[in-house]
């Protein structure tokens, strides 16, 4: 038989180990620290250059090895093979700064680097975001993001060069192959530093009216045939809704985005057109019939190309 002592320690040792099951309950059920940026980052961030692609030997092992994440298996893609995708990118901070990356380099929020699920270690990848038409080009040294929908996570300064700091966005991740990187064509020219996109729209004064495809002869590009009629007429469109699918400082970003529209974005229009005004180049697509049909093509384009069309009337 125990004593009243024995007994009393007993109950006090119950009840201790019930305390700190309720402790860790409690902390279990905290969530985790939010991440963010550092409480006073350092200054002219948006001015810091884009990461210069270079020829790289690729990490050996882990890093470019398949994977599982979440019960899912992933499979980096092969040195030389190339990437497009348009999906979410988010972006990630001071949690993790400092941090090992995949490639084992720390990582810093401050440099212009990305996590990506299948892009080879390391990597080069040009970011767009399609609603500002903002670019960057990042180097690829770590793994994520793992949540449903996302395809890119990019470090602090990344995501402030393309506007994306805000939270979740839409945006085209296209990888620098090692090919383009000894050609150097990753140098092109990308529509000027400064994004137009938030520019209202003015009047056309020098657009082409919209037109149909031309014919072409058997073994043409029927795209080229379509680009080089439509930028070398000359009117002014008539009534009706039109897109503005992105604006420029220098032509060849307009050019480009044009041409990427009409190879991608199948039939979106009866015309998709450059104008210049006040030394900016504007992509327009249309006309459209009415103001519904104008805005049933602008979800059709956010969802098939992640562009973020402003409708614009002409009366």
């Amino acid at each position: 038989m125990s004593s009243p002592v024995h007994s009393l320690r007993q109950a006090a040792a119950r009840v201790g180990v019930l305390v700190a099951a309720l402790l860790l309950a409690a902390c279990a059920s905290r969530p985790p620290a939010r991440d963010g940026p550092e409480a006073n980052p350092p200054s002219g961030l948006e001015r810091t250059p884009d990461a210069e692609p270079r020829l790289e030997p690729l990490r050996s092992g882990g890093p470019n090895k398949p994977y599982e994440v979440l019960g899912v298996t992933y499979r980096p893609i092969g040195a030389d093979a190339a990437l497009r995708e348009t999906g979410l990118a988010s972006w990630y901070g001071r949690k993790f700064h400092g941090k090992p990356t995949s490639s084992g380099e720390p990582y810093d929020m401050y440099a212009m680097t990305a996590a990506h699920k299948t892009l080879p270690i390391p990597s080069y990848a040009r970011v767009t975001n399609p609603a500002n038409q903002r670019e960057v080009i990042v180097r690829v040294n770590d793994r994520g993001p793992f949540a449903s929908g996302r395809i890119i996570d990019l470090s602090y300064t990344a995501a402030l060069r393309l506007g994306l700091l805000g939270g979740v966005a839409p945006v085209v991740v296209e990888r620098i192959t090692p090919d383009e990187i000894r050609a150097g064509l990753w140098k092109r020219e990308r529509g000027g530093a400064a994004p137009v996109q938030a520019l209202a729209p003015p009047p056309f004064v020098a657009a082409a009216p919209a037109i149909e495809p031309p014919p072409t002869a058997p073994g043409g590009d029927p795209l080229m045939a379509l680009v080089a009629a439509a930028e070398g007429s000359a009117g002014v469109p008539g009534a009706g809704f039109w897109l503005q699918l992105g604006a420029f400082r220098q032509r060849d970003g307009a050019s480009q985005l044009q041409q990427r529209v009409l190879r991608e974005g199948e039939t979106v229009a009866p015309g998709v057109l450059v104008s210049e005004d006040r030394d900016v180049f504007r992509v327009h697509a249309g006309p459209y019939a009415s103001r519904a049909e104008a805005l049933a093509m602008a979800d059709r384009l956010k969802n098939l190309l992640a562009l973020m069309p402003l409708l614009v009337e002409r009366r």
